[in-house]
């Protein structure tokens, strides 16, 4: 099957899932998106990924298998505060998750970061050793990155200053005003769950659609706006369907977030929760995704050191849910640096045929 009628299948299959309740003007979105560039149409099409990349390396399908993150890209990295109001900082968003090889993770992570900057900023060399070393590292010692007495580095990085935190609120408050023109109601469903995930009770609520990422566009989204003691709250709620790769390749239906979410070597964000077919999130200029809005964001985010936390963040991400060390320790050492380059490239190029076969049926 071609990519474009593979993504007609998809998105019928989305519908679908939703009954009926898509966003068509997020999904055009997404479709132009996915004929920007290559970083973006592998950041748009977990789905098709989950599809093919077994047949591109087939030699990932025998490795030990965990419960993944799926949809590992540079950008599904954020920041969040704790139960104990510390930052945190790592992997952020688990819509895809489901038992695979392990290796998918960081294979995808690293093709993600090939295609969104080398050779400007790192050779695919290079890339692929940094990412398995910081892997390697959160195997053996698995942690939290909690950016208060440690990790000041990314701290730096990553907090919002004071400009920062009032474009975000100008944002939303622009958004809430027309809001209250447009006058939509949220479902019943997503209502009753942003109201639930509020700090207290009495507190009315201003909500309004959400458009954002880009592989889940087509999913509707509900921000709830309220003032609690003063200052202004924010949630969101995102619908939920099975993850791609259980699309395809089998496995259980629901959805598997909070596991990975509240692993053992997570600092997790307490309003982070799957409810049924609903996530709803704190939104805050501190609880946040990380985007590349620029190319200056991506020599940031191709920095040698982050890489290597990025890896290591997903080490714990794995085991945070199982005994894994020692069979997935056991199973890297008999990996060599080539061969895994050699995965990675092989993903790059399918990734490259998808995304010319989509630009040019587009044209």
């Amino acid at each position: 099957m071609g990519v474009v009628a593979a993504n007609r299948a998809y998105e019928a299959w989305l519908k679908e899932q939703l009954d009926g309740d898509v966003v068509v003007r997020d999904l055009k979105l997404k479709r132009a998106k996915m004929g920007e560039d290559a970083f973006s149409f592998l950041r748009a099409t977990y789905w098709l990924w989950a599809e093919t990349i077994l047949d591109a390396c087939p030699d990932l399908a025998t490795l030990p298998a965990v419960l993944a993150v799926g949809d590992t890209h540079l950008e599904n990295f954020g920041t969040w505060t704790d139960r104990e109001g510390r930052i945190v900082w790592g992997m952020n968003d688990y819509d895809e998750c489901a038992a695979m090889p392990y290796l998918l993770d960081i294979v995808r992570l690293a093709a993600s970061a090939a295609l969104a900057g080398v050779p400007r900023h790192m050779s695919l060399k290079a890339v692929c050793a940094t990412l398995l070393d910081g892997y390697r590292e959160g195997l053996t010692k698995p942690l939290a990155f909690v950016l208060d007495r440690s990790h000041l580095w990314l701290r730096t990085r990553f907090v919002v200053d004071e400009r920062q935190r009032a474009a975000f609120w100008k944002k939303i408050e622009t958004q809430r005003d027309a809001a209250k023109r447009a006058a939509r109601r949220p479902p019943a469903a997503s209502r009753a769950l942003l109201e639930k995930a509020l700090p207290g009770p009495g507190i009315a609520l201003a909500c309004w659609p959400h458009t954002a990422g880009t592989g889940s566009l087509g999913r509707p989204r509900w921000l709830g706006y309220g003032v609690w003691r003063s200052a202004p709250v924010l949630r969101e709620t995102k619908a939920l369907v099975p993850s791609g790769w259980v699309r395809v390749h089998g496995g259980p239906a629901k959805p598997r977030l909070n596991e990975l979410a509240q692993g053992r070597f997570r600092a997790p964000d307490p309003w982070y929760s799957a409810e049924g077919s609903l996530l709803v999130r704190r939104l805050s200029p501190n609880s946040r995704k990380i985007n590349v809005e620029s190319r200056r964001d991506i020599a940031v985010l191709l920095q040698p050191e982050l890489l290597r936390a990025m890896g290591r963040d997903l080490a714990a991400v794995h085991l945070g849910t199982g005994n894994h060390s020692d069979a997935l320790r056991a199973d890297l050492d008999t990996r060599e640096q080539r061969w895994f380059r050699a995965q990675v490239a092989a993903a790059m190029d399918m990734v490259h045929r998808q995304y010319e076969e989509w630009r040019k049926a587009a044209k």
